[in-house]
């Protein structure tokens, strides 16, 4: 493919041939020089994030050596990507979610996570650029794109949507587009296919042995070289391949890298000469590491390949280590039926009463929970949790027993708050807290009294026990001082007290907590916006934008600001782009209404409003623009009906009385006019408006 000079730069996609062939394809292209060498996606090297942890352990030394700030603020995201860098990067956020013992997690992060590292990664890759001194754009290639993993398919469609191409040019390159998830429509969307015409060429002469190149090359050697080397390799016995990766594991092993244990080191351990007793707890503990960091998807990936190695009738209890995990994972993800056919077979392959207790309380979770809404089932969410309380009141060890009696009735409470019985969730985690607290030390179970405590806040913010869940939260954060959604949720509680400045104040800690987290920037902007910093509030929903292009209501607040500031246009933008995501949304139908009204296409905007209307009946702001549409049409009852309309919804609203005033002296309805003007001037004394149109109303013979 040939670019003029002229052309805007963009990102490419190179599909097709093999690594040599997309390389041959790029050159002659005007492209910036490497930021790095190229990067491979392929998810067999080291799991999640292969892509952006090798991009991550590339750029941060020299990164730290400039800008240490920038470091410390994506501390978060670059661990998660790199661990290794945590010889150099050290972690000032801790969590007790991510301190937990195995034995004592209760708390696990939101599947969204991943996509808030995802946009924290880009962020410090993008800010990076300029403090690492280069005289211009970069190009990153990045190879095997097709196999990245989820974690990675985010990290390289935000790379896409957020660094245009003359800063930062991605070249991704496979053998073939991703067929699904999020990847595959940033890559329709942000780049420029580049046409590959495959080669044929002879195998390299090389002295090393075919098969261990294979093997060395983690399998992924491509092109004449690798077809050779992947055909003497299965050539070999069984137990000579076996050999091969065993030596290759016991050499990936001596590099004491942890994402190597979430990828190539697992691969060649199922395929060496004790797949059960050298796999298996590896895989076990890259599970945990996954879990533990919310990768739910390579969770299931670890999860399947370890109970394929285990036999559940045989292992049960090593089998369920696996199962527990993988349904959690399942649930996560909104995979709700395989999670069940997990805990269903869990209880024909064991006795044990603690794996009972589980999969009844994880099987109540998806029906209360995690299935869709037509899927739930309250009552049975309640008789599984009964029946794990039951189990729980008869373990012996003081411990144990204290912890599942408190951790079942807390889910017991979930239900009893879906099931419209506050009180009683109160009185379950209250419950719950003084038993844990009588019965262990303070420092057992820390975790878990925490989430009672936060559930506990949650249940009084619902019952309108507003002071009571402050106190609360008081508590938690305290005993959890760097968890952003504490703050968040205080926040929301402290704006509707109306102490706006302390909710700012804990929006703000929360954003210092976290990676990029759109809806404390949504959350924030809101409440921005009600204190009349307009441009602060713009700022906020435009960046919640950028971090989500499918944050409905960030283009509902924004088209609102354009509205006010007069760019129809862009509120018009904003608006078309919020109804691609929710073509039914009232709010943004209204938008387009009031836009289009202000531009004098009355027809249209009519039109919009009466969509608004179709979808919310109720939507006061509708109902007044379309009046106010229809009014300048002629059509003055139609118009006045939707006012009475409008006024019968939000009688408190002195501007509805104000205009409805003016369609009824239109209508030579003076005496209904003065009862709205009267009441109107009650409601907002200081309008002028309002003071105005009663006096002269008043002062009008045909008025007495």
């Amino acid at each position: 493919m040939q670019q003029a000079d002229s052309a805007p730069p963009a990102h490419l996609r190179v599909q097709g041939g093999t690594r040599q062939d997309r390389a041959t394809a790029l050159d002659g292209l005007p492209l910036p020089p490497l930021l790095l060498p190229p990067v491979d996606a392929h998810r067999r090297l080291r799991g999640p994030y292969t892509a952006a942890g090798t991009i991550a352990r590339a750029l941060v030394p020299g990164v730290l050596a400039a800008d240490p700030e920038l470091v410390r603020r994506h501390d978060i995201e670059l661990l998660s990507a790199a661990p290794e860098l945590a010889a150099i990067v050290p972690n000032s956020r801790e969590t007790l979610t991510s301190m937990a013992l195995p034995a004592e997690r209760t708390r696990f992060y939101a599947r969204l996570r991943t996509r808030r590292i995802a946009n924290g990664l880009v962020e410090f890759v993008r800010d990076a650029l300029p403090v690492l001194d280069h005289d211009g754009p970069r190009r990153l290639v990045v190879e095997n794109a097709e196999h990245a993993e989820t974690t990675d398919e985010e990290f390289l469609a935000a790379l896409l949507r957020r660094v245009g191409p003359g800063t930062l040019t991605v070249v991704l390159c496979g053998a073939h587009s991703p067929d699904d998830g999020v990847l595959a429509p940033a890559l329709d969307r942000h780049t420029t296919a580049v046409p590959v015409t495959p080669t044929v060429a002879a195998p390299a002469s090389s002295t090393d042995e075919p098969a261990w190149r294979w093997v060395a090359s983690d399998g992924l050697l491509d092109g004449p070289d690798g077809t050779a080397a992947r055909t003497a390799y299965e050539a070999l016995s069984a137990a000579e391949r076996a050999a091969l990766h065993d030596r290759r594991a016991a050499h990936l092993r001596r590099t004491e890298e942890l994402s190597l244990t979430l990828g190539a080191l697992p691969y060649h351990l199922e395929r060496g000469s004790d797949p059960v007793r050298e796999a298996v707890p590896v895989l076990w503990a890259a599970s945990d590491h996954c879990l533990v960091n919310g990768f739910y998807t390579a969770v299931v990936d670890y999860g399947r390949r370890g109970q394929h190695l285990v036999d559940g009738r045989e292992n049960t209890a090593q089998w369920w280590k696996f199962g527990v995990q993988l349904g959690l994972a399942l649930s996560m993800l909104g995979r709700t039926k395989e999670a069940e056919a997990v805990y269903d077979e869990a209880r024909l392959l064991s006795t044990d009463p603690a794996v009972h207790m589980a999969c009844a309380y994880s099987t109540a979770m998806l029906y209360t929970r995690h299935n869709d809404p037509a899927d739930r089932d309250e009552k049975k969410a309640k008789s599984l949790l009964n029946g794990a309380i039951a189990t729980a009141s008869l373990l012996h060890d003081r411990v144990e027993q204290a912890f599942q009696s408190a951790f079942y009735k807390n889910g017991r409470a979930l239900v009893e708050v879906n099931l419209g019985d506050p009180e009683e969730a109160l009185r379950l985690v209250t419950e719950c807290i003084d038993d844990l607290d009588r019965q262990l030390t303070p420092d057992e179970h820390r975790l878990h009294r925490s989430v009672l405590k936060n559930n506990r806040a949650r249940v009084y913010a619902g019952l309108g026990r507003l002071d009571e869940a402050l106190a609360d939260y008081a508590v938690v954060i305290d005993q959890d001082p760097n968890h952003a959604e504490h703050y968040l949720e205080r926040g929301n509680l402290l704006r509707r007290l109306g102490r706006g400045d302390e909710a700012l104040a804990d929006y703000s800690r929360a954003l210092s907590l976290s990676p990029p987290f759109p809806e404390i920037y949504y959350n924030r902007g809101d409440l921005r916006l009600s204190r009349g910093d307009v441009a602060g509030a713009l700022a906020d929903f435009s960046y919640v934008i950028e971090q989500d292009p499918e944050f409905v209501d960030a283009y509902v607040n924004r088209a609102g600001i354009h509205l006010g500031a007069g760019d129809l246009a862009a509120a018009l933008e904003d608006a078309r782009a919020g109804l691609r995501l929710d073509p039914a949304n009232a709010h943004l139908h209204t938008a387009v209404g009031q836009a289009l009204a202000e531009g004098g296409e009355l027809a249209e905007a009519e039109a919009a409003y009466d969509r608004a209307v179709d979808a919310d009946a109720t939507l006061v702001s509708a109902l007044s623009g379309r009046a106010g549409v229809r009014y300048e049409a002629g059509r003055l009852q139609d118009a006045l009906d939707d006012l009475c309309r409008a006024v019968e919804l939000d009688p408190k609203d002195a501007a509805l009385r104000y205009n409805r005033a003016f369609l009824y002296q239109e209508s030579g309805r003076r005496q209904e006019a003065l009862e709205d003007l009267e009441l109107a001037a009650v409601l907002d004394p200081e309008d002028a408006e309002i003071a105005e149109a009663l006096s002269a109303l008043r002062g009008r013979p045909d008025a007495a």
